[in-house]
């Protein structure tokens, strides 16, 4: 039972970097191909919930090679303290540019002058976190909290990375110990409100991304008397036809995997438009019903983008 636990981590661990550790296209066939012989050889799946544990893999690891603080690194030149003030102030600076690959590099490299600061590890995995890459994140955070128990901002982005997870349970926690570290912020609070939510859900096989609730968007009345009335639209119906034929006629002669027409894309974008416009003309309650449902479904980095 203990190495299938194991082996249940290790799968989990690859699923999350197949779809968020950035790979290309040959690692990530090669990453399913390793997923599929673990699953065959230990009779072990994704679906088996039970065999789960407290923590993900990149969290144990991260706990048992965490070291004590060097002695030498009190004795930090002032150098390289300041040197890595620059790196941390410049990969910042690319976190305001969206260039989130280069603020990595920058916060690696002030770690590396010095790895006792809690907010290098914190700003790295806010930085992971904008890639997608949660599992790095969740370790940056660990290392930021061991360093500094009481540092709020690491018990918040931890509680985001967790929720980008769906591990929504273990989210709460770090959520409710940010707040109990600063109780004023409404960020942490929103987001704990979000994952508390989150863990009540059940999940519907007719439910979208999110928890989107598109069984209850169907049997709404409104909704489906607006689409009735739309689609009889003669303007609507002319454009989507003519869009469809249009990519059947581009795409016939096309070999598989073609990128459609410019033309093609451009109709496509204009009825999505047009469509939006009359829904909101048609029906703005409604519109604005659905708006707050994915706003209350969505963590909020809210003042965690700020770096410091």
């Amino acid at each position: 039972m203990e190495n299938k636990c194991l082996v249940y981590s290790i799968i989990q661990f690859l699923h999350d970097q197949l779809h968020h550790g950035g790979f290309s296209s040959d690692a990530q066939e090669s990453l399913e191909v390793a997923i599929q012989c673990l699953e065959t050889a230990f009779g072990v799946s994704m679906e088996d919930n039970n065999l789960a544990v407290s923590k993900t893999l990149p969290e144990i690891f991260a706990a048992s090679t965490l070291k004590e603080i060097p002695s030498e690194i009190n004795s930090l030149s002032d150098s390289d303290a300041a040197e890595a003030e620059r790196l941390k102030t410049e990969g910042n600076e690319q976190m305001k540019l969206e260039n989130f690959e280069g603020a990595v590099s920058f916060y690696t490299k002030a770690l590396d002058l010095n790895p006792t600061n809690a907010v290098y590890f914190c700003n790295r995995a806010a930085a992971y976190s904008k890639l997608g890459n949660y599992a790095g994140a969740v370790q940056d955070c660990e290392r930021a909290i061991r360093i500094d128990p009481n540092y709020s901002k690491a018990y918040g982005r931890m509680g985001l990375a967790l929720s980008s997870l769906n591990k929504h349970k273990e989210a709460v926690l770090y959520y409710q110990k940010a707040l109990a570290l600063d109780p004023d912020n409404e960020t942490y609070k929103s987001n704990l409100r979000i994952a508390e939510q989150k863990m009540k859900e059940i999940p519907s096989p007719t439910g979208g991304t999110g928890g989107f609730d598109i069984a209850g968007l169907l049997n709404n009345p409104g909704f489906m008397s607006m689409a009735s009335n739309l689609m009889s639209n003669p303007q609507v119906q002319e454009l989507m036809s003519g869009m469809i034929s249009g990519t059947h006629n581009s795409m016939a002669g096309a070999e598989p995997g073609a990128i459609p027409a410019p033309g093609d894309l451009a109709n496509l974008i204009q009825a999505g438009q047009q469509f939006a416009q009359q829904m909101q003309q048609q029906n703005p309650e409604l519109i604005e019903q659905l708006r707050n449902q994915i706003r209350s479904r969505t963590p909020s980095a809210g003042n965690e983008d700020q770096e410091e």
